[in-house]
């Protein structure tokens, strides 16, 4: 057969055009399950950025949270400090008060 007689056939016609047609579908159906699959990717990114995120935040909360610890221990300690040291401040004048009476007391003592 000539080119002219397949194409004036009319079920060589119909077996061509639902070929290309066939062909068409197939690769319609190929590119909207690609592009499913990228949508499906690009969603898996975005909710794995989205849980890094979320940890980010919760290790910012604890750092925090520690930080706020370390403070409060530090300020404990520092109050801590300064009370012995006013305790020893303390203690030592009351310990030149009592040498100054002492002192005192030798010398009406040794005036008598």
């Amino acid at each position: 057969m000539t080119d002219d007689a397949l194409m004036s056939n009319p079920d060589t016609m119909k077996h061509i055009l639902l070929a290309i047609l066939t062909c068409a579908t197939f690769a319609s159906v190929s590119c909207n399950k690609q592009k499913q699959a990228i949508d499906a990717q690009t969603d898996a990114t975005k909710t794995a950025i989205e849980h890094q995120k979320d940890a980010v935040d919760a290790n910012a909360k604890e750092a925090k949270k520690q930080a706020d610890i370390n403070a409060k221990v530090e300020k404990a300690n520092i109050e801590a400090k300064q009370a012995a040291d006013q305790a020893q401040l303390d203690a030592e004048k009351k310990k030149a008060e009592a040498d100054a009476a002492a002192a005192k007391a030798k010398i009406d003592a040794e005036k008598k």
